[in-house]
C-alpha cells in the first residue's frame, strides 16, 4: 500500500485488500447431529453481525472488520457454531467531508464485503456436513443508525451524571 490515498472524486471509497482474518467452525455434537430427524423440525438459527473500523499506520488507510456469527440449535443441542471475521483495507477520498467518513466505512464497506462473507460461511457449514446456510441480506445502515443512537443516548446520560 502506498503512503498516499487515491484521490478520485468519482470513487469516494477504494477497497485495497480483502481477507479472512479469522474463521471458526465448531461441530460439537457430530456425528449424531448430522443424521437429522424430520420430526425434530428445522433448527433454530441465531445470527449476529458486528462491525469495527480502525485506522492503520499507513496514512489514510483503514481496516474494517466485518464479523458474522451463526449458531444452529435444535432444542438444547448445538448443531454448529460458525464465525468469520473478514478484513477489508480501504481508503476514503480526500474530498469526502469528515462527518461522512465513519458512515462510509461502517455502512458501504460491509455492504460490499457481505456477499463474500456469506459465501465463506455457506461453504464452511456445508463442509461441516449440513445443508447450505442461506443468510438474508443485512441492513448495514439500520445497524449503524441503531448503534449511533445508542452511543448518543449513552453520551447524553453520562453528560447528565
Amino acid at each position: 500500500m502506498s503512503e498516499d490515498r487515491p484521490v478520485n472524486p468519482n470513487l469516494p471509497l477504494t477497497i485495497h485488500a480483502q481477507y479472512i482474518k479469522d474463521l471458526s467452525f465448531e461441530n460439537p455434537n457430530a456425528p449424531s447431529t448430522l443424521r437429522g430427524n424430520a420430526d425434530e423440525g428445522a433448527p433454530k438459527m441465531n445470527v449476529n453481525v458486528m462491525m469495527d473500523s480502525q485506522p492503520m499506520s499507513d496514512k489514510g488507510f483503514s481496516e474494517v472488520i466485518l464479523t458474522v456469527e451463526a449458531t444452529a440449535t435444535r432444542g438444547d443441542t448445538t448443531l454448529f457454531i460458525a464465525e468469520v471475521k473478514y478484513g477489508i483495507v480501504c481508503s476514503v477520498a480526500e474530498n469526502v467531508p469528515e462527518q461522512n467518513i465513519h458512515p462510509l466505512l461502517m455502512i458501504e464497506t460491509p455492504k460490499m464485503a457481505f456477499p463474500f462473507v456469506r459465501q465463506i460461511l455457506c461453504d464452511a457449514v456445508m463442509a461441516g456436513g449440513y445443508p447450505p446456510l442461506m443468510l438474508s441480506p443485512v441492513d448495514f445502515e439500520g445497524i449503524y443508525m441503531t448503534q449511533y443512537q445508542k452511543e448518543q443516548a449513552e453520551a447524553q446520560k453520562e453528560a447528565v451524571n
